[in-house]
């Protein structure tokens, strides 16, 4: 098998893609395409594994940089890495394809090479979040502000199957995000999606609120893409504050600073908990493809948990696995 690695993707392209591929195909079995400007890249990958047999290269002479916009780098851009890597899947070249280039340009070039699986109305950005417990899933994160109740029906399975598949969560929990457990909570979209959810081959839970999610009482949650990418971006925030501010005060006084050397453990442990890295990237939903895309911060060992993510995600028969899923939804 062979997954797919946009060499053009993070911020500091293309030593990160290189470096994790490398790492990563000592771990697998799976063989990797580099994809981007071979006058680029092959250098740097001889100079780092003069014999990498398990490594090719794919020419692609364009690049989706993160400001550019989707449709129009698309467009003006038809040999950008993204493009080409997703067509390389589309041919049966290889069976998933990895970037942690600009989420938008991914989103596009997937849809337009790949298309959506048949029956999927609306494909989704999907984030891995740490919980006190394990990791949860949250669907949609900003691919659909607007949404339907049945968007969101098609989000919980889509997002059930990847928990179950390659998350190796067993009879996943599904809960919809809202202002309160209660069923008859939350706006006219949460309420509608309620009963749809609630008839559906799913393990749903119903209505939960950020505290069962950050606390591991949910594997999945779901949500319109609005309320997700708000959600996503405030964890954020709130992670670094909580972050920058225990650092400040760590630091401020020899004695704190003393405190700090016997609490470090602890600090690692939370380090790894919420390290971007430690999870790579995370899928795009319903694409009748394996796409998954990473953050444009992504280190070497970030596109080494990516492309473990992607290996896992084939092995487990994920795409099979969610046709059939959304076939039997439909009947």
């Amino acid at each position: 098998m062979t997954i797919i690695l946009d060499a053009m993707g993070s911020d500091k392209y293309p030593d990160p893609e290189i470096e994790g591929a490398i790492a990563a195909v000592k771990l697998i079995d799976n063989d990797i395409i580099l994809v981007g400007d071979e006058n680029l890249i092959t250098p740097k990958l001889n100079s780092l594994a003069p014999s990498h047999p398990k490594i090719t290269v794919e020419h692609a002479p364009e690049v989706v940089d993160m400001w550019d916009k989707p449709v129009e780098s698309g467009q003006k851009k038809p040999n950008n890495s993204m493009a080409v890597g997703v067509r390389l899947v589309k041919e049966g070249k290889g069976e998933a394809f990895v970037t942690a280039g600009n989420t938008g340009g991914a989103m596009f070039n997937a849809l337009r090479v790949l298309g959506r699986i048949k029956g999927v109305q609306r494909p989704a950005l999907t984030a891995i979040f740490p919980t006190r417990k394990d990791r949860c899933i949250v669907v949609d994160i900003g691919a659909n502000a607007d949404c339907r109740p049945e968007f969101l029906q098609q989000f919980a399975i889509l997002g059930s199957i990847y928990a179950q598949n390659v998350l190796e969560k067993t009879n996943p929990r599904v809960g919809l995000l809202s202002n309160g457990e209660e069923a008859g909570k939350g706006n006219q979209l949460v309420k509608d999606s309620f009963k749809l959810l609630a008839e559906s081959k799913i393990n749903f839970i119903g209505n939960v609120e950020p505290k069962e999610l950050f606390g591991g009482d949910v594997d999945v949650v779901i949500t319109d893409g609005f309320t997700g990418n708000i959600l996503v971006k405030s964890s954020e925030a709130v992670a670094m504050m909580i972050t920058d501010v225990l650092k400040e005060e760590l630091m401020g006084s020899f004695r704190t600073k003393i405190g700090a050397l016997f609490a470090k453990p602890a600090f690692s442990k939370m380090k790894n908990l919420i390290d971007p890295s430690e999870i790579g990237a995370a899928p795009l939903l319903g694409i009748d493809g394996l796409v998954f895309v990473g953050h444009g911060r992504s280190d070497a060992k970030a596109i080494v948990s990516s492309v473990f993510l992607a290996d896992r995600a084939i092995k487990s028969g994920l795409m099979n696995d969610m046709k059939n899923k959304i076939t039997e939804s439909l009947l």
